[in-house]
């Protein structure tokens, strides 16, 4: 397979948050397999165990990505070692944070891990890749839950919201200042069987993508430019996922309730809608 994305270059260094299971492992070894170094930062000690069996010690890092001083010094160390790195991707998050209401505690951890964390990422490793005069490559792990915002977990969809509108504007800077040296991609995944839902269901549900499919569906949508990596699953299309962020879209300009789709006076109106599809 050509690689998608002049960055992805054997030798040169690809960073991965979250790196030791789910999607994050599954790019670390797609990053491997195009001959690249590795960096995979990760807190699960099993998964830091494995990873280290499998990459080497020297490609494993034990580093709170909500830490920013951790992450600024494990930034000069790699670059020292191995100077600016290629790729990098923020794919660290946990999932409990719970609704509005919540207690601060979970809402703190949970934004300290999935905002702070890939915001840390971004200022540690992407301004000597901008600054340097070769091909770099940043993606930044969001959610469709951060776009349709499905109501029960608010924290979580709040934090990807925040992903979402984090790499937009790193996108844009980033084309500013280098052109299309430097890319910057959101990736969205669908319903994927990783380390967070194993949590609640031990086996893989036939509706669940696997890590291996968005990380193939990622590297597709960088070698075609897009920005928006959109993945499925097995039980949504993309006309579903299509007509579902429309109707978000149109609770604005329509002047509906906030999340009318959930709404029982909107019920009737949003079947239609997808019925119409």
């Amino acid at each position: 397979m050509n690689a998608p994305h002049p960055a992805i270059t054997p030798g040169r260094l690809a960073v991965v948050t979250g790196g030791g299971n789910g999607i994050g492992l599954a790019a670390a070894r797609a990053f491997a397999g195009f001959g690249m170094e590795l960096a995979i930062i990760d807190r699960d000690p099993a998964a830091l165990d494995s990873a280290r069996a499998e990459f080497g010690a020297q490609a494993v890092h034990d580093v709170d990505v909500a830490d920013r001083a951790a992450m600024s010094a494990l930034a000069e160390s790699l670059m020292a070692r191995s100077g600016p790195a290629a790729v990098v991707m923020n794919n660290a998050a946990i999932g409990n944070g719970g609704d509005a209401l919540s207690n601060f505690d979970a809402w703190d951890r949970l934004l300290d891990i999935n905002l702070m964390g890939v915001v840390h990422g971004v200022q540690a490793f992407v301004p000597a890749i901008a600054e340097g005069d070769a091909p770099g490559l940043v993606v930044n792990t969001g959610s469709k839950q951060g776009i349709t915002q499905p109501p029960g977990n608010t924290a979580y969809n709040v934090s990807k919201s925040a992903v979402k509108s984090l790499t937009e504007g790193l996108a844009h800077t980033l084309r500013e200042k280098t052109g299309t040296r430097v890319t910057a991609h959101l990736l969205v995944p669908g319903f994927t069987f990783t380390g967070m839902t194993r949590r609640h269901v031990a086996e893989k549900p036939a509706s669940a993508w696997t890590p291996e499919q968005v990380v193939e569906t990622m590297l597709d949508g960088i070698g075609r430019q897009a920005f928006y990596l959109w993945c499925l699953d097995n039980e949504t299309t993309w006309e579903t996922d299509r007509r579902r962020v429309l109707w978000n879209a149109h609770d604005i300009t329509e002047g509906r309730p906030a999340l009318s789709r959930w709404h029982p006076d909107w019920k009737d109106a949003f079947a239609a809608w997808m019925a119409e599809g």
